[in-house]
């Protein structure tokens, strides 16, 4: 056999076995097809919100691999708002070049909206060029979506901005919060009329203590599970042997807060806000 027919070989056995380990990758439930309703929504504006921080760091340390936005957490909202007929931005919280995690790329994990976004030349130039979180009114929105990812862990419940314009979206707008995974930090800050944080008492999810753990990240700054309970959040999860195939989404009994506990619950999130809003339109 030749050298050519080898290579052959050995990249289709590749393939071939690439190709099995995402199929059972999605029987266990990551990246979940959606296969309910469709919406119209002509008219409407999304902003999808991500992290500006690119780096895994330890506490005290500056180095650590490359992170960002977990793509899908990104791409799916996005996607699926844009087929309903949305008019979507994208923002982060410092604006420019999104970091996008490089391991969400990973062919075995990467979802159809991924392969999307990589041919997407629009939305690649949006991502390059985001709006900084400064610069954005989310009352302009009549939904305000937090991408998860590492990255989040680091920016979005930090960042008093941020915080600032969730709260002030939320008294002065009926704009429509959601977040999936991380995400969910975005609104650990922010701040009711009284001074009590915005999200007390409200059913919410987030990334679970025990997918961090899991996955052997537990060093991050900030974890959703542990800052949703601290800000008074009512935190409802999934449960399962290992967390990072389970999926819930949970709306606030106000319907203004739909969150998503981690990578697989984004279409399903995002779908849930557009019943809502088509729901308010035909009231």
């Amino acid at each position: 056999m030749n050298k050519i027919a080898v290579v052959f070989l050995v990249l289709t056995s590749l393939i071939i076995g690439l190709s099995s380990c995402k199929s059972l990758l999605k029987s266990r439930g990551l990246h979940p097809d959606y296969e309910g309703q469709t919406y119209e929504l002509k008219g409407k504006k999304a902003l999808i919100v991500t992290t500006s921080h690119g780096v895994l760091s330890k506490p005290g340390e500056t180095k650590g691999d490359s992170t960002g936005v977990f793509a899908s957490e990104m791409t799916i909202p996005y996607y699926d708002f844009q087929d309903a007929g949305m008019e979507v931005h994208v923002a982060s919280i410092k604006g420019g070049q999104i970091p996008i995690d490089p391991k969400s790329f990973k062919s075995f994990i990467r979802s159809h909206e991924d392969d999307r976004y990589l041919k997407d030349e629009i939305f690649k130039e949006k991502v390059k060029n985001s709006i900084p979180v400064i610069d954005v009114d989310f009352k302009d929105y009549d939904v305000v979506f937090f991408a998860g990812g590492w990255g989040a862990a680091y920016d979005m419940g930090q960042s008093d901005t941020l915080a600032k314009k969730v709260s002030d979206a939320y008294y002065n707008s009926k704009v429509i919060f959601g977040s999936v995974c991380h995400g969910a930090l975005a609104f650990v800050s922010a701040k009711d009329k009284s001074g009590e944080p915005l999200i007390k008492g409200r059913k919410m999810t987030g990334v679970t203590q025990d997918q961090l753990d899991q996955l052997n990240v537990a060093f991050t700054p900030l974890h959703p599970e542990e800052e949703l309970r601290k800000s008074g959040a009512d935190y409802q999860c999934s449960k399962g042997k290992r967390d990072f195939f389970e999926t819930l989404t949970v709306v606030d009994e106000e319907k203004r807060f739909v969150t998503g506990q981690n990578q697989n619950s984004g279409h399903e999130t995002s779908h849930t806000i557009m019943k809502i809003l088509t729901n308010k339109e035909n009231k």
